[in-house]
């Protein structure tokens, strides 16, 4: 008995060694407050500071003390926010007068308001074309703008319903597109749609995030999977799981590792073991509804935001037709996650 006790033991003890420790963890949380809802956070790498989108405003937050900056205000349903350092301007979406604000990146200060479309949502700069691209959602298209003045160039039909895109920093830019379950591609030059491809059999698209070397996109979907695009090909070379209700992703290119945040509470972390070939190392317990994040590749910090919720209403209102539970009132937070040092 006392021979099987211990070679229980030593098994027991080999099974837990061989468990890899989590390499990620939150090392902040930032309790922040304010009312309104929240959306897209953008990161600021050269000034380590973090653009929140909240409803009537976006805060600036300070990346390393949690401390608020400032904020842009006069909006209407905040939601992305693109940073042109070029020119020293930032652009916000306001989704409910479907317009761009352009402000000051120093002061924060609205400097003009420039028509988009319905539905304006996230917000990206490409900086070859020196072009922002708004993606429109309800609209099916997206709005360009010229950086320097604030002017509308065009809007560029996109046959679907676009989410979060990025640009690969060659004159072309990429966006989800949620309704259709596809990936199109603009070419920021000429302003027109050049190919898309399906992300089947990841349905919903909203998420996205880039991987410039290896020429990859990253679509993390509300059907609960993360599809990787080869880009150059226009076609899904892989899966992988994630959680549920994603709205966020990221990669970094300095520890090949790839984020879905979701909101069920979780950070999916997939390491790329190559381009085609990639699994999930971790999941990492952020907070419930926290599906909005940011990453800085100067820090390689990532940024999750999210709050405290009440009880559900029992019915249905104008306010809250799908009765989601309320936000406790200063609850709203920003959790730092960073990697351990010398982890995998």
């Amino acid at each position: 008995m006392r021979y099987f006790a211990l070679v229980l033991s030593v098994a027991i003890a080999h099974t837990l060694l061989a468990q890899p420790s989590p390499a990620y963890r939150i090392t902040h949380t930032y309790v922040l407050g304010g009312d309104g809802s929240w959306d897209y956070v953008v990161p600021d790498p050269p000034q380590h500071r973090v653009f929140i989108g909240r409803q009537n405003r976006v805060m600036v937050v300070d990346e390393n003390n949690g401390k608020l900056l400032g904020e842009v205000t006069g909006i209407n349903g905040a939601h992305g926010v693109a940073l042109v350092d070029r020119t020293g301007h930032g652009f916000a979406t306001s989704g409910n007068d479907g317009a761009v604000i352009m402000f000051d990146l120093k002061t924060f200060k609205v400097l003009g308001r420039t028509p988009a479309a319905e539905d304006a949502d996230a917000i990206i700069y490409d900086a070859v074309s020196n072009r922002v691209f708004t993606f429109n959602g309800d609209a099916h298209s997206s709005t360009v703008i010229d950086p320097r003045d604030g002017k509308l160039v065009t809007n560029i039909p996109l046959g679907g319903k676009p989410e979060y895109g990025a640009s690969a920093s060659d004159g072309k830019v990429y966006a989800n597109l949620t309704d259709t379950s596809e990936v199109v591609e603009i070419d920021a030059q000429t302003l027109g749609v050049t190919r898309r491809w399906s992300t089947a059999p990841c349905k919903q698209p909203v998420a996205m995030a880039i991987d410039l070397t290896h020429h990859r996109l990253f679509s993390g979907c509300r059907s609960g999977v993360m599809a990787v695009s080869d880009y150059q090909s226009g076609k899904v070379v892989a899966t992988v799981p994630i959680g549920d209700g994603v709205d966020g992703a990221g990669y970094d290119p300095a520890t090949g590792d790839a984020f879905a945040a979701n909101a069920d509470g979780t950070l999916t972390v997939i390491h790329q073991d190559g381009p085609d070939t990639y699994h999930v190392v971790e999941t990492v317990r952020t907070a419930p509804g926290a599906r909005n994040m940011g990453l800085d590749p100067t820090t390689h910090r990532v940024v999750v935001v999210g709050g405290k919720f009440g009880p559900p209403p029992a019915e249905s209102t104008a306010a809250n037709p799908r009765r989601r539970p309320p936000v406790i009132p200063g609850s709203f937070m920003m959790m730092v996650i960073e990697r351990e040092p010398g982890a995998r």
